[in-house]
């Protein structure tokens, strides 16, 4: 939410989500990191809208682990909506996330403006309308998650995007691989986009470790973020025809020059080595499965 007030990009809905914090900003939270959220935003955006120009939108999108995540909502705005969105998190979070929902007329009446049926179906754990749904299930139990997706008219068929920011790098790598074996076994023509830590094994990557340690916060699957090869292989042995990885330094070279040089004049970045060496440490991968030849 900092990002954004202070104009990093443009997302209406965050403030919906995301309290404002009294002062000007977490004393945690660096320069470095708002560059980093900035390009892991445009990165996976980039990705998700490739994605949906090529089917032209004829096709569902499933954010895993999507937290207040506001994608479907700036979706709208762009006219990008797939046939279907699908967010599944914790039903703890997903309840939280309906009692904004439904608080929030400008979260709300989007919903209901792309909703053709009479009413939403709603309860304490999820929400389902035409072209938005929220799920409440453990992505650790692959059986669970489909049984409730194909409950909110999960379509095999279609294609399908999925989604997953700092989500499998909190599951140990037997249960992250199930659910990307069960992805890409369920889907014939998928995509899946994966953003997480990386180069986890050098003494930077383990100060983060140790810094997430302190405050109870365990990544049970870092032994898979050691390299750009690991995060990759990872998805080629899980049923994934093509995967492919970049650091976030490279992402950051790939993006709008004249948009990186505004972002780089909003706020001074003194630690210059801190920034490049966080960006080392963070990557989007992505994979396909292709039967139609997108």
């Amino acid at each position: 939410r900092f990002a954004v007030s202070v104009g990093y990009w443009k997302d209406p809905y965050i403030q919906y989500f995301v309290r404002q914090a009294k002062e000007r900003k977490a004393p945690e939270i660096n320069r470095g990191e708002l560059v980093c959220y900035y390009a892991r935003v445009h990165g996976v955006s980039y990705l998700i809208q490739a994605f949906l120009k090529k089917t032209e939108c004829n096709c569902q999108i499933v954010n895993l682990g999507a937290g207040m995540d506001t994608l479907f909502w700036r979706l709208k705005d762009e006219n990008l909506l797939p046939r279907k969105y699908f967010e599944v998190d914790f039903p703890m979070i997903v309840a939280r996330k309906i009692h904004i929902i439904k608080s929030k007329p400008p979260l709300s009446k989007p919903i209901m403006e792309s909703h053709s049926g009479d009413s939403l179906l709603i309860d304490s754990h999820s929400l389902d309308s035409t072209r938005y749904s929220l799920v409440g299930a453990d992505l650790r139990i692959s059986s669970d998650l489909e049984e409730k997706l194909k409950k909110h008219n999960l379509d095999t068929h279609l294609p399908t995007l999925l989604v997953a920011e700092c989500v499998l790098v909190y599951m140990t790598p037997q249960q992250s691989a199930n659910l990307l074996k069960w992805a890409a076994s369920t889907f014939p023509a998928a995509m899946f986009i994966n953003y997480e830590q990386v180069n986890m094994t050098d003494r930077f990557g383990q100060i983060m470790i140790e810094n997430l340690q302190r405050r109870q916060c365990n990544l049970a699957g870092v032994e898979v973020c050691r390299s750009l090869d690991s995060q990759k292989e990872r998805l080629l042995l899980n049923g994934w025809e093509t995967a492919r990885a970049i650091d976030m330094m490279q992402v950051y070279s790939f993006l709008p020059q004249a948009d990186v040089k505004r972002i780089e004049a909003l706020e001074f970045l003194d630690e210059k080595e801190l920034f490049e060496q966080l960006m080392q440490h963070y990557c989007i991968c992505w994979a396909s499965k292709d039967s139609s030849n997108l």
